[in-house]
């Protein structure tokens, strides 16, 4: 059996460590991953032998001196089923967390071989990547990271596709081309299918499918899911706005942080995250601003 997190992102070939599971005969193998002891709070940490089998285990340890490297478990498990049935039924008989890391895993090293499978990135950088996106910060990052030049994850790779759904969609799409008062465009940004940017710059930001941004906005450094709706004269920056979230006209979102926790979600990296249920601030819609809207209207292109 091969037990996998939900909230990780990274590129591996599964059936190259079932393989080595297998040969070893292991009773359960645990990919992992070398970093920092600095890091190792947030992670299950391992120590092995010289055949990398696990004779220690360490959940989210706050002591380890820095300046060095651990293994850590990267939350990917191969499990012999006749050593996995018996822990989890003894495991569910025990007050315990019932955690994997916490309590499976150290109660099977005594009596089962439990080895280190480490990690062989797929991803074809100079540097391994892996991210536990398990917080919004760490959700926030790794997809701004995709809008660089030269992104740490490779989503480009003709060797190795995304095996994904794919919405039944017309292409993005975008309108009006008046430089510096009403134009239609994207700089860094990646802007799925169904999207259409009327007359609003998107700068350094994920657009979900079907996203619609009507004109005069600006929206910087943000993730906008599927059939998010953004009405003239909004200003988006370092957000997260949900799925069917209308967005009202002349809303500022990311640029009043006493406004942004009084109605909305912040992490702890200042990105704001809104919802359905939640207000955003509208701000003030200048005179000048007012005026070209209105030209622009007179002439028969109200989009």
């Amino acid at each position: 059996m091969i037990v996998l997190s939900g909230d990780h992102v990274y590129k591996m070939d599964y059936a190259k460590m079932l393989r080595v599971h297998k040969d070893r005969g292991a009773g359960a193998t645990l990919a992992v991953i070398e970093i920092p002891t600095e890091e190792a709070y947030r992670f299950g940490v391992l120590q092995t032998d010289d055949a990398d089998r696990i004779t220690g285990f360490l959940e989210k340890p706050k002591d380890l001196p820095p300046g060095e490297h651990v293994l850590a478990s990267m939350g990917i498990y191969i499990f012999d089923m006749e050593s996995l049935v018996p822990a989890l039924e003894e495991d569910a008989a025990l007050d315990t967390s019932h955690d994997f890391g916490k309590d499976i895993i150290p109660a099977l090293l005594s009596k089962t071989g439990v080895y280190a499978y480490r990690f062989y990135d797929e991803n074809k950088k100079a540097s391994k990547y892996w991210r536990d996106i398990g917080t919004l910060d760490a959700y926030f990052d790794a997809n701004m990271d995709l809008c660089h030049v030269n992104p740490e994850f490779n989503l480009y790779d003709p060797e190795w596709p995304l095996r994904t759904h794919q919405v039944q969609a017309p292409p993005a799409k975008f309108v009006f081309a008046d430089q510096g008062r009403r134009c239609g465009q994207a700089l860094d940004s990646i802007i799925s299918a169904g999207c259409i940017v009327s007359g609003s710059r998107i700068s350094g930001s994920v657009l979900c499918p079907n996203v619609r941004v009507h004109s005069f906005c600006e929206i910087d450094q943000s993730i906008l899911m599927p059939g998010v709706r953004v009405g003239r004269h909004a200003r988006i920056r370092r957000a997260i706005i949900d799925r069917d979230v209308f967005i009202p006209r002349g809303a500022m979102i990311g640029y009043n942080d006493a406004e942004d926790r009084r109605r909305h979600t912040v992490s702890e990296g200042g990105v704001v995250v809104v919802t359905t249920e939640d207000e955003p601030f509208i701000g003030e819609i200048s005179d000048e601003a007012r005026r070209n809207e209105a030209e622009f209207d007179e002439r028969g292109t109200a989009t």
